[in-house]
């Protein structure tokens, strides 16, 4: 047996009440008649009480009670299967882990508060598809696609600057490498969401973006940083901060392109949202108003046990025993000898 609604199970302690209750007022009642009525007259009165019919009376009441707390429970047994289908898109997340996502404009760091908007992200995803793609020289695959987020949260939790050995940023690859993530099925249901702080070094970000445009494929940018860049941080073992420097000596900075992340989100009708300090990365923001209302497909189709609710038989049982008890009468049939 299982219960659907256990919000109710803390009134069963009205039974040990009642119960109390009648156990007090059986063994005090004679004895309150008892100040109020002489020996002789109580003895008529108490001729014509059944103790027996009142026990039963009390017993009923406290049965009746039972079962319909029982049925406020949602008593369940026996079971159907069912076929249940679960519809979404699927959603491939590139994330930049290049050094200069260690920066600190965003706190705790841009690398650490993208991890926490993908996390909060996948609180709110409903059945779609998930899968992390980490990028910075080169790109792969972090964890596959899966409506399994609790992986995935083992795999995001992993995440930092120093998986990827090559550095710089290329965009076009991640954004290659994403689209070949995705299972062979209809393009429209796919959406990267790109997160990064930095230039395309290689510069062909945007014809993969046309190709990517051509099969439906949206992408979704958010950048994080600025225009006129911000030293990019680097630690030693120790953990003291330095900056990394060109040859020349001077501090090189990562630079946000927007106008490179507009176009690949307006290229593919997709969108861009600039990260902040003050009002986060946006990423839900962008699932809520953009991705939440996308045509979606079957991703899956799973049979299931469907436990049949019984709380009517319970119900009625507390109902007939409750109704009963009004009409059981505690008095008892004296019977008078004949002369």
């Amino acid at each position: 047996m299982r219960f659907g609604n256990l919000t109710y199970l803390w009134l069963i302690w009205i039974i040990p009440v009642l119960i109390g209750f009648y156990v007090f007022a059986f063994k005090h009642k004679k004895k309150a008649l008892a100040l109020f009525a002489h020996q002789e007259v109580l003895a008529r009165l108490l001729q014509w009480v059944s103790f027996p019919r009142q026990y039963l009376k009390a017993g009923m009441l406290c049965t009746g009670v039972l079962f319909i707390i029982l049925s406020l429970i949602e008593p369940k047994w026996g079971y159907q299967w069912q076929e249940v289908r679960r519809t979404g898109i699927d959603i491939m997340i590139a994330l930049d882990v290049s050094r200069s996502m260690n920066a600190a404009d965003v706190k705790p760091s841009r690398i650490e508060r993208a991890k926490m908007e993908i996390s909060d992200l996948l609180n709110n995803l409903k059945g779609d598809r998930a899968g992390l793609m980490v990028f910075s020289g080169t790109a792969f695959v972090q964890c596959p696609l899966t409506l399994d987020y609790g992986a995935f949260r083992v795999f995001l939790d992993q995440v930092d600057t120093t998986l990827v050995s090559r550095g710089g940023t290329d965009i076009g690859a991640a954004l290659q490498r994403a689209e070949g993530s995705f299972l062979q099925t209809e393009n429209k249901f796919k959406v990267i969401i790109l997160i990064t702080d930095g230039e395309d070094l290689q510069g062909n970000a945007l014809q993969i973006t046309e190709e990517l445009q051509k099969q439906g494929i949206k992408i979704f940018t958010i950048g994080i940083g600025t225009p006129e860049g911000v030293p990019i941080p680097v630690y030693d073992d120790q953990g003291n901060k330095t900056y990394i420097k060109d040859k020349q000596g001077q501090m090189v900075l990562s630079k946000l392109d927007e106008t490179l992340l507009q176009k690949i989100a307006l290229y593919t009708g997709g969108a861009y949202v600039r990260g902040t300090q003050a009002q986060g990365l946006g990423l839900l923001r962008i699932y809520e108003e953009k991705i939440r209302d996308l045509e979606r497909r079957e991703l899956e189709s799973t049979m299931q046990k469907r436990y049949e609710n019984r709380f009517q038989i319970p119900l009625f049982i507390g109902i007939i025993l409750i109704f009963a008890e009004f009409f059981v009468s505690e008095k008892r049939t004296v019977r008078h000898e004949k002369k």
